[in-house]
């Protein structure tokens, strides 16, 4: 692979991108780096969709990265990412093997691939304050106002949606030159899942984890001491089954508006990909009814027209 830095896999929920990418990895020889917002969090497992028993093809383990490295409750960053990202991916080229960057949070995709430069950004209490009490939707307006390129995907909480336009506002006014990042050459590949199907896989997803635990995952997270608005901060899973646990949502109720903000949540990633097309990023898109061999072989097809 000397013609590109890494292989990139992405795509909405429930389009199979682990799957493809513990396949392909298995294949290769190579480390899957995750791209997930919310696959950091140990003991989140069920409501982040982690899926690990896929980390194991044919018997043998596939390494992978940057899943369970913070705990719970913490509020992790983009900027974090890019430094934890940055140690794995040079970690695993020391080795002389392949990474794998595979997730749908396009603001963690974009600013590892576009090598954004990105410093920590603190707490503006004055900025809070003169956004306190702002519905989601008008905190969501003012956010389109920035030029800057921010994770809109993910901003499904009021909580969230201030600390973007935190971000946005402290960029505006604070100069980065000073932190590089590597440009990094990647084939980026898509998972493109018919709408209809794409549907039908969140439903069912939804309604198996929910039989699996997830609710009592979410109880055990609270039982810990983790507060109720920060597992709400995280958005779907642990945002409504909070709510239900707290007792503002009966159980119909939460299934229902839950199914509702993911289905509304794959929509908002196909967009940021779709918008990173417009940025300049080439994705090719396979058809996720492919069965993985096929992939796997288009995959390694486009490999070979770089080298």
């Amino acid at each position: 692979m000397p013609n590109y830095d890494l292989i990139t896999i992405l795509g909405p929920t429930a389009s199979g991108k682990t799957t493809l990418a513990t396949a392909l990895a298995a294949e290769l020889g190579a480390e899957i780096i995750s791209a997930d917002s919310r696959q950091i969090y140990r003991e989140m497992n069920l409501g982040t969709g982690k899926d690990l028993s896929e980390y194991t093809v044919n018997g043998h383990p596939v390494p992978y990265h940057l899943i369970d490295i913070a705990e719970p409750g913490y509020k992790y960053n983009v900027f974090e990412y890019q430094r934890d990202f940055l140690k794995a991916y040079e970690d695993i080229r020391s080795r002389g093997l392949c990474p794998i960057l595979c997730g749908g949070t396009g603001m963690y995709l974009e600013s590892v691939l576009k090598g954004y430069k990105l410093l920590p950004v603190p707490e503006n209490p004055a900025l809070r304050a003169r956004l306190a009490g702002k519905t989601l939707e008008e905190l969501t307006d003012i956010l389109r106002t920035y030029k800057e390129l921010h994770n809109t995907t993910d901003v499904d909480t009021a909580k969230r949606a201030i600390r973007a336009i935190e971000i946005e506002e402290y960029y505006t006014h604070t100069p980065v030159d000073e932190r590089t990042f590597p440009r990094l050459k990647s084939l980026i590949i898509g998972i493109d899942i018919d709408r209809e199907l794409r549907r039908h896989k969140i439903s069912r997803r939804l309604r198996q984890r929910l039989d699996e635990g997830m609710l009592d995952e979410v109880r055990r997270l609270l039982q810990r001491g983790i507060p109720p608005e920060d597992l709400i901060y995280y958005g779907l899973e642990y945002k409504y089954l909070t709510l239900h646990l707290i007792g503002q949502l009966n159980y119909d109720e939460m299934v229902r508006q839950l199914e509702i903000a993911i289905h509304q949540f794959a929509k908002r990633q196909m967009t940021w990909f779709r918008g990173m097309e417009r940025r300049g990023f080439t994705i090719h898109w396979l058809d996720a009814q492919l069965p993985t061999e096929e992939k796997i072989t288009i995959i390694r097809k486009k490999l070979k027209e770089n080298l």
